[in-house]
């Protein structure tokens, strides 16, 4: 249930792609690029089902160019359209702050176009730009009251202290791998096609000016920082349009374009299939000899329910017990699991959003039940042994895979967490 949400809002992506490149193009085309965002793994596995802020920004995003194509076709005046892309866009940086170089990306659009250089002599696409700002300023508000820690955190990832000459190919490659390697080089020669030919089509140049400034900004970052291959995404996914347009011209009369698409579907119906079955049924033990304990891959994926169930066979749930994770994942995974019993807070230098929701620091006196998947009491002292008078290892818990053992869950008995005046928040 928690995922529903997530996949009914991609089913809105999915038609808003559909309808922004129809009337960008045409429908074939339209339907082409829809079936490409659904293929690509970084948008139909985890943005389509997955519990992040991705979901709602791709949403929006293609929100936002489906009204900025019909703003800047307007016959009229266009109010109606202009506001509406500033709205989405809104939405699009409440969402992930990775809205605004595509906010950018108009702005060089506006600039660069001859045709569409003349909205910038009338009032609409600076209206919409101080509503998008104003949706958005709640955020800087409250950042500015929380010493703004968010942006500190975010804009804290583009500087790693090290310079990394082959990060923007690494980055390159983990982009291809997670968009799905022979659509992201489509992608690439369509790209390079559209710079080629320039603000001479306005259409192709749209796509480009909306997708180039996200995907160069993560190419630049990756020199100095660590870069996670979903982040660009925004970028691809506004460059889709030209996939599906190519797909759409050529797959009549090209037996090889035709032989790809069916492969593509095989492939990632096939992949789809596999990873739900083992996700919901766990039958990979069955198929692996020697299957290890802890081995399970899927296992970020399984909530840990069995957890509830354990603790309640020892009567801690009701000892007023405060729970600790090391890292704000498995935070949320024993938070969820535990469906708001009992207080979880998260030990680690960097605890998000349990940081500001259930800082440690106000259970200080409190003895604490430490949960850590593949720890040891002597990793645990070691980590966080000066927080606690004492730490004592207790009988671990199994957490179930389908019924079956998947992962031990380390516990331990922190007495009387210290006062701690601070710990870092990240967002």
């Amino acid at each position: 249930m928690v995922r529903l949400p997530f996949i009914l809002l991609f089913s809105l992506s999915t038609w808003l792609m559909f309808k922004f490149v129809s009337e960008l193009y045409y429908e074939c085309a339209g339907l082409w690029a829809a079936a490409a965002l659904n293929a690509a793994p970084v948008f139909g596995l985890t943005a389509g089902t997955w519990v992040l802020p991705d979901g709602p920004l791709i949403g929006a995003l293609l929100g936002a160019a489906l009204c900025l194509k019909r703003a800047l076709s307007a016959s009229r005046d266009g109010w109606s359209w202009w506001l509406a892309t500033g709205f989405c866009f809104g939405l699009a940086a409440l969402s992930k702050y990775t809205a605004a170089p595509v906010g950018l990306g108009v702005g060089l659009y506006l600039l660069t176009q001859p045709q569409a250089r003349l909205w910038l002599l009338r009032a609409q696409p600076y209206a919409a730009a101080c509503l998008a700002i104003a949706m958005f300023t709640p955020v800087l508000i409250w950042n500015q009251q929380h010493s703004w820690v968010s942006l500190r955190f975010q804009g804290g990832r583009a500087d790693g202290g090290h310079w990394h000459p082959l990060g923007p190919f690494v980055t390159l490659a983990g982009e291809a791998l997670f968009f799905l390697p022979w659509l992201w080089v489509l992608l690439a020669i369509c790209l390079c096609q559209t710079a080629r030919r320039g603000p001479a089509e306005p259409r192709g140049w749209l796509l480009f000016c909306l997708s180039m400034p996200t995907i160069l900004l993560f190419e630049i970052v990756s020199l100095r920082g660590h870069v996670l291959f979903h982040w660009a995404a925004p970028g691809t996914m506004l460059s889709l349009p030209l996939v599906g347009e190519v797909i759409g011209r050529l797959r009549k009369g090209r037996p090889a374009v035709r032989i790809c698409l069916a492969a593509t579907a095989f492939v990632v119906t096939l992949g789809a299939l596999l990873v739900g079955s083992e996700v919901h049924f766990n039958w990979m033990p069955d198929v692996i000899e020697d299957f290890a304990l802890g081995s399970d891959p899927d296992i970020s994926a399984v909530d840990w329910t069995s957890l509830r169930t354990e603790l309640a066979r020892r009567d801690e749930l009701h000892r007023g017990i405060v729970v600790a994770a090391t890292r704000w994942l498995d935070a949320g995974k024993i938070d969820l699991a535990l469906g708001g019993q009992v207080p979880v807070i998260c030990l680690g230098s960097d605890p998000r959003e349990y940081g500001l929701e259930s800082p440690a620091a106000a259970y200080a006196g409190k003895d604490i039940l430490i949960m850590a998947p593949r720890e040891t009491l002597a990793s645990i002292s070691a980590k966080f042994g000066n927080k606690f008078d004492s730490i004592e290892t207790l009988p671990p818990l199994m957490i179930l895979h389908a019924g079956r053992p998947a992962m031990k869950l380390s516990l331990f008995l922190g007495r009387r967490l210290h006062n701690l005046s601070k710990i870092s928040v990240g967002i």
